[in-house]
């Protein structure tokens, strides 16, 4: 119960520090319930004491642990734990002198943060068979929820202003610390990766909707990208990493996954493809400084690629920061972008989303693929296939293209998803290129034949893409997946291949 106190009076707080009284305390996202990064990374924890005062800090449960004593420097102590294997429960205990302070049922397993924008934030409430999904929620009493509440600030903090949900089992109840207001994607992601991997998962959700990439990012990621004008509120540059990230990063964590893009199709978008994965290395740099060198440098990094918006749109927006997402490479992992793992999620609109169609209530797909990506890249599993199906060589001949991919495809006929621009030289297209539609005529194992019928016989092909479009195709109905039919075909755009000279 002291644990559970401590943590209810730091949140109240703000995070200013070194006004707060000198009571001992954990900081403000240790409490019950809460989940450690297990062995064979070590776990870090920290707090506020008197200055100057020794801190040792206990562990008991299955495995008994006592710290050396560490000195309050500046009114805070900071503890790394050896290595502990998954499972619990355990009590930690910090103690100085009479006083001492206890978190209770802690478990040791996997930590991975969930960041982003509004799809991140989309409750678990909110997806189809909500309340399925909900009444699920008591038998994965090992999969532990913590969302940090939305504060800005234009400086960096050293502690959470705030806490919407403290460490908890989930319940599907309305009361604190349930699952309802909690990110689907986030806990479906957890309650999947538990499925396979059998050990307790930590999930933590600092995410706010409609903001940019610029919001979460530091001032040295943008300031390799060139991004140093301010906008307002929430847009405000590094004010959401100053508030809701940088004061984590003395967490060991296992990975992150991230939802958004979204307010950047119509902001800074062409800088995407630069402040996204500067954003990401720098994210791990300062994990991995932060945490003492426990979180992995190259800790992995998942996210999903936008869904859709507008059905019919002919803006371009959301089809290029999909590009961009992947760093115009158009998957992931890649030579800019290593140890990340994407959830194509262009085949998954919903007209009907009572949340705006910018919202799909399909989760559940977006999350599992998410999985796949954590299990290969993550956790190494050997055998998982969670890359659709990209273009590894196109040959071009007089009516048609020859596209064939790096996999088996399961192919159905479309009339427009591919588009090839007609140009009088084979240069680099853009959207003000001429781009028709190229039908598809046949395919095979791992090949798709379109037409290029559409161009003017002067003209050559030069580029070709897919799927570029907001709204692409209709609920899992794009043409071109894996061969087992489970993961569709990222988009791609292609310019002036070799022998189009």
């Amino acid at each position: 119960m002291a644990g559970r106190i401590c943590v209810c009076v730091v949140v109240t707080l703000f995070a200013s520090l070194y006004s707060c009284d000198e009571s001992l305390r954990f900081a403000s996202y240790y409490g019950d319930h809460m989940v450690l990064q297990k062995a064979p990374e070590r776990a870090v924890l920290w707090g506020y004491g008197p200055e100057g005062a020794q801190v040792t800090v206990s562990l008991s449960g299955q495995t008994q642990h006592k710290t050396p004593p560490v000195n309050v420097t500046k009114g805070i102590w900071r503890v790394t734990l050896d290595p502990v294997e998954a499972g619990g429960p355990y009590n930690v205990t910090a103690a100085l002198q009479q006083s001492t302070v206890t978190l209770t049922d802690v478990l040791f397993g996997d930590i991975w943060l969930c960041g982003g924008q509004s799809n991140m934030a989309f409750a678990t409430s909110q997806v189809f068979n909500a309340s399925e999904e909900l009444a699920l929620a008591v038998k994965y009493p090992q999969v532990r929820i913590f969302m940090a509440a939305m504060t800005l600030n234009e400086t960096e903090l050293t502690d959470l202003v705030q806490v919407e949900v403290p460490w908890s089992v989930p319940t599907a109840s309305a009361s604190p610390g349930d699952l309802i207001h909690f990110s689907a994607v986030c806990w479906l992601f957890g309650r999947y990766m538990y499925d396979k991997l059998k050990y307790p998962i930590g999930l933590v959700e600092s995410c706010w909707g409609g903001t940019p990439v610029e919001a979460w990012s530091s001032s040295r990621a943008l300031q390799q990208c060139g991004l140093e004008a301010l906008e307002n509120g929430p847009h405000n540059n590094s004010i959401l990493w100053n508030a809701m990230i940088h004061p984590l990063l003395n967490m060991t964590l296992k990975g992150a996954i991230w939802y958004q893009g979204e307010s950047n199709a119509a902001y800074h978008q062409e800088e995407y493809n630069c402040s996204f994965p500067a954003m990401i290395d720098d994210w791990r740099m300062a994990f991995h400084q932060g945490s003492g060198g426990q979180t992995a440098s190259d800790f992995p990094f998942g996210f999903v690629q936008l869904s859709t918006y507008k059905k019919g749109s002919t803006d371009e927006g959301f089809p290029n920061i999909r590009w961009h997402q992947t760093a115009d490479t158009g998957f992931v992992p890649n030579p800019r972008m290593k140890r990340t793992f994407m959830a194509v999620a262009m085949d998954l609109p919903d007209e009907k989303s009572p949340y705006g169609t910018i919202h799909p209530r399909d989760k559940q797909d977006v999350a599992y693929r998410l999985t796949l990506g954590a299990r290969a890249v993550a956790y190494n599993e050997k055998n998982v296939s969670f890359l659709g199906p990209f273009p590894s060589q196109i040959l071009i001949a007089q009516v048609y293209l020859n596209i064939t991919y790096d996999q088996t495809v399961s192919v159905t006929s479309s009339e427009d998803i591919f588009e090839i621009c007609c140009s009088e030289v084979p240069a680099p297209c853009g959207p003000q290129s001429l781009w028709v539609p190229a039908p598809i005529m046949q395919w095979g194992p791992t090949t798709v034949q379109v037409s290029t019928s559409m161009c003017q016989p002067t003209d050559k092909v030069a580029a070709l893409r897919y799927a570029w479009k907001d709204w692409p195709c209709d609920f899992k109905a794009c043409p071109v997946y894996s061969g087992t039919g489970v993961l569709p075909a990222p988009p791609f755009k292609i310019n002036r291949w070799p022998g189009d000279t």
